[in-house]
């Protein structure tokens, strides 16, 4: 074993429950011997008030531990609490319970099949020194007295399939003297002292004592002496061999539980290998023409979530179950795993896409499947969830396509587990804040403010935590609520927001247009205090962008707690901590910040969390998800995660933003292109969505696609001015024909791909993505010299400028009076430091959504800016954005029913 892997050794786990002097003998054995010949051996004592859940709890603890191998529960168990034996001895998992006291251990030896079960060390002792005597078992007489599990029963079933013949016999049996005299092998194991008597063994039989029995014995120290059940002295002078007791049975025991612990490290080898799952994939049923998504999706059994979170190398206890399904993972994962090498990161994204989408998520998928059920690697998709928004609106589900989903697709586009309702609660509450709070200081004194803000329980006020923290940030060092001051008390309960400079809006996950511009405020009950806001989608939240961006509870609460909503009227940046809904946000968003785990068609892993738009927000799944994924696939294994949109928006972002603030360095990059979508970007018609293709996109047209492929290199050079290795994903369509595509893949190789290949997963799955994963995994292993595109230290509108420049190919930037003045502000705010997050048009590299290919020479117009200083970016608005998505004439909700007897969804996607 140590020659295959290097300081390996067996493991051992002796779980006691109470404190009984024996049995703290037989473990003091066991530990020694252990220690003797190199196991390692850990003993595990609880209390004896520990409940059978909290016993089980610790059993299924070792169950899932690699280093464990061998694993026993020290009998009897010694506790105040009702314990089910059976229950927590059947806990065990039978591959480690080197005991042989599971169901499935004992039926396999009662059905013979010895090779494949562990046999109770005491029997499997017995039979060893019966062995050792020399007498040829088959076709011997032998006599078990005794039918325990532990020895009597698994005693008879080993002499039995050695080709005695059997007789088993109890304190119950009649006539036991004539059974034991007819014994060539007698084997006693009843527990009563001296039971079986000299005179009834047959002469030259073979008898192994297996009793352990104390009898007063005055000549002794302690009172008593050790016999066994047999009546050793008379029975010797008939046996031809016999056991000592004690000494004869007992060493043999723990020889042969070291012995078991040993073969199970060994089968443990046998099907080990560094750094690989042992993991089951699916086969996928493939049908032409391809079904719809939802039959496809439907095609296919997903594992139980549980089962696949296990052959991920995640502990029960690190995943919380949502049905059989999705599964939230959490966070200790990251510090269990803290020392393992992360796997090869690789990000999806793509050339400016159609209205339609280029299938960059069917890309992020189909590449997951091939490196996973194809090539046998370890690999982890790492995706967003989406919004009911577009789900309803026009786009449809983005659990990807064809061969190559998420499923069950369902689940994972409409509610999943509740994350952006978490956020869109979270979100509300600061905005109820926000104004409840300018009320109440527009209608109260600043002694009536104090009064409720600091009330006075039993007689006594106290300043919660939050109200320290906003203190300190006056400079006011004192935690005494009566020693303030009437001006420390002003500026304490008084924030005098701007109602001109609030930039936190209300949000909810669908598409409503009439609620982009509101009047709040219009009830009698708020005195004539109104004020015109709006409402965006929910994935347009801060709350969104600081979930994707956190790296843990603790860090999420400090962000969550830098959120800006407003500045005073003297200018000062007014926080959520300032309006002290912190702990409140923290607590909405606890269960929030653990990813979810789903499954790919052929039964690859996928995390899905957070899911801020790449056009408005920063556009890329979470950074704890991919930092656990890196984690469980190990240093050969691959992490495959997708930027939104286009590589100048979603790819920037990723590597300026969520790279910046993860520290997680990227080894390739993927860039989907469409035939369709260059010949858009060559001067094709315009692509909508809802209206059949025109002629252009249908019919073979290899100039009109070379003029296009202009866009395409220009996004390659995007992703190499950041130092890593660009392979091109060309998505194949059934229109697209074999000279076109095979001039996409030269032209990509000549603008500087690493490789450039056909896929075709959306009808093949992982197969139809094997070529792309063989491209990645060599890509991964060219050296990186990765590089941010700007220093953030810079001035905010020279970061604008370098973005606009070199990603998009503007000329240069013009900023509005309102832009020119936000960078004022937010520089002496102190926020002038941090990344660019540009809200933009994925529709063309510049502002205009019209000009496609790669535009030159025009003005990037920046019409306002605005702060996530929670999130850590600040967001220049380009050109006329909405953050609040309108509903087509004919939504994607016309189709959608739900059948009242079998409950499927019907006519999603």
């Amino acid at each position: 074993m140590k020659e295959r892997v290097p300081g390996f050794r067996p493991g051992l786990a002796i779980l006691q429950v109470g404190d009984r002097d024996d049995s703290n003998i037989y473990i003091s054995m066991k530990l020694k011997a252990a220690a003797e010949i190199g196991i390692n051996a850990n003993h595990i004592k609880l209390p004896n008030t520990a409940t059978e859940a909290e016993v089980l709890r610790c059993i299924t603890v070792l169950n899932e531990d690699p280093a464990v191998h061998g694993f026993i529960v020290q009998l009897p168990i010694d506790t105040d609490k009702p314990i089910n034996t059976n229950k927590v001895t059947n806990a065990v998992a039978p591959e480690k319970d080197v005991d042989g006291l599971t169901s499935i251990n004992a039926g396999k030896l009662s059905r013979g099949d010895l090779r494949d079960c562990f046999i109770p060390c005491t029997p499997k002792g017995c039979m060893e020194l019966i062995r050792q005597t020399g007498i040829q078992i088959a076709g011997k007489k032998a006599v078990v007295v005794g039918r325990s599990k532990i020895v009597g029963a698994p005693m008879h079933d080993l002499l039995l399939w050695s080709h005695a013949t059997v007789t088993t016999c109890h304190t119950k049996t009649t006539a036991l003297a004539e059974e034991v005299s007819k014994a060539d092998i007698l084997v006693v194991a009843a527990g009563k002292p001296e039971m079986v008597k000299g005179e009834w063994i047959k002469p030259g039989a073979v008898v192994i004592d297996c009793g352990i029995n104390y009898i007063p014995d005055s000549t002794k120290p302690n009172g008593k002496t050790v016999v066994g059940d047999v009546a050793y002295s008379a029975a010797k002078e008939r046996a031809s061999y016999i056991t000592p007791v004690p000494g004869g049975v007992g060493p043999m025991t723990v020889a042969m539980l070291m012995q078991s612990t040993v073969e199970s490290a060994q089968r443990f080898l046998e099907q080990f290998q560094p750094g690989k799952w042992s993991i089951q994939y699916n086969q996928l049923s493939l049908r032409t023409p391809v079904p719809s998504d939802i039959e496809v999706s439907r095609s296919c059994v997903p594992k139980r979530i549980g089962h696949l979170a296990r052959e991920v190398g995640l502990l029960s206890e690190e995943v919380e179950l949502y049905g059989q399904t999705k599964a939230k993972v959490l966070l200790s994962t990251l510090k269990r795993l803290k020392d393992q090498p992360d796997g090869k990161y690789v990000v999806v994204t793509g050339i400016t896409p159609t209205p339609l989408g280029e299938g960059k998520s069917t890309t992020t998928i189909g590449l997951a499947q091939a490196l996973g059920a194809h090539l046998k690697l370890n690999v982890f998709a790492c995706v967003r969830q989406p919004s009911q928004g577009p789900t309803f609106g026009i786009k449809g589900g983005a659990a990807g396509g064809g061969y190559s989903q998420v499923i069950p697709m369902e689940e994972f586009n409409l509610h999943l587990t509740g994350d952006i309702h978490a956020i869109t609660a979270a979100n509300n509450l600061v905005a109820a804040a926000i104004d409840a709070r300018m009320f109440h200081e527009q209608t109260q004194s600043d002694q009536a403010l104090y009064t409720r803000l600091v009330p006075s329980i039993s007689g006594v006020r106290k300043f919660s935590d939050i109200q320290i923290r906003r203190l300190q940030k006056l400079g006011i060092e004192k935690t005494d609520p009566g020693t303030l001051t009437d001006e420390e008390r002003k500026k304490f309960v008084r924030l005098d927001i701007d109602p001109a400079t609030i930039t936190w809006q209300r949000v909810m996950d669908t598409n409503d247009r009439f609620l982009r511009k509101i009047t709040i405020g219009q009830s009698p009950t708020e005195k004539g205090f109104t004020r015109t806001a709006q409402f965006d989608i929910t994935v347009a939240s801060e709350i969104m962008a600081v979930l994707a961006l956190t790296d843990g509870l603790g860090d999420m609460r400090r962000r969550l707690g830098k959120m800006v909503v407003a500045s005073s009227k003297n200018g000062e940046p007014v926080t959520t901590d300032d309006l002290g809904v912190t702990g409140a946000l923290a607590v909405l968003m606890k269960d929030a910040v653990k990813p979810n785990l789903m499954q790919t068609l052929e039964g690859t892993p996928v995390f899905v969390h957070a899911g801020p738009f790449a056009n408005i927000a920063h556009g890329n799944s979470s950074v704890l998800a991919d930092k656990i994924a890196l984690k469980l696939v190990g240093q050969e294994g691959f992490v495959v995660t997708e930027a939104g949109f286009g590589a100048d928006i979603g790819m920037e972002k990723f590597f300026n933003i969520k790279c910046r603030y993860s520290g997680l360095r990227p080894h390739v990059v993927v860039l989907v292109a469409t035939v369709r979508a260059l010949k858009m970007h060559g001067g094709g018609p315009t692509v909508t969505a809802g209206v059949p293709l025109p002629k252009e996109y249908i019919e073979e047209n290899l100039q009109l696609l070379k003029t296009g492929c202009s866009n395409l290199g220009k996004q390659i050079q995007n992703a190499r001015t950041f130092g890593t290795p660009v392979v091109v994903a060309v998505n194949a369509f059934k229109s697209d024909t074999e000279a076109e595509l095979q001039l996409v893949i030269q032209l990509a190789k000549e603008a500087g791909a690493y490789d450039a290949v056909k896929c075709t997963h959306w009808a093949e799955g992982g197969k139809g993505a094997v070529a792309l994963a063989q491209a990645v995994q060599r890509a991964s292993q060219e050296p990186s010299n990765f590089k941010f595109l700007y220093n953030v230290e810079l001035p905010v509108v020279e970061k604008i400028r370098i973005i606009a420049q070199q990603i998009y190919g503007a000329e240069d930037i013009e900023l509005s009076p309102e832009a020119e003045q936000k960078v004022v502000v937010y520089t002496k705010q102190g926020f002038g430091n941090l990344p660019i997050c540009m809200a933009k048009t994925h529709l063309s590299l510049s502002h205009d959504p019209e000009k496609k290919g790669v535009p030159t020479g025009f003005i990037l117009p920046i019409r306002d800016i605005r702060a996530s200083v929670g999130a850590g970016f600040l967001y220049p608005l380009v050109g006329t954005m909405s953050t609040m998505p309108g509903l087509p004439t004919r939504p994607c909700f016309y189709d959608i029913d739900l059948d009242p007897v079998s409950e499927q969804v019907n006519g999603l996607f």
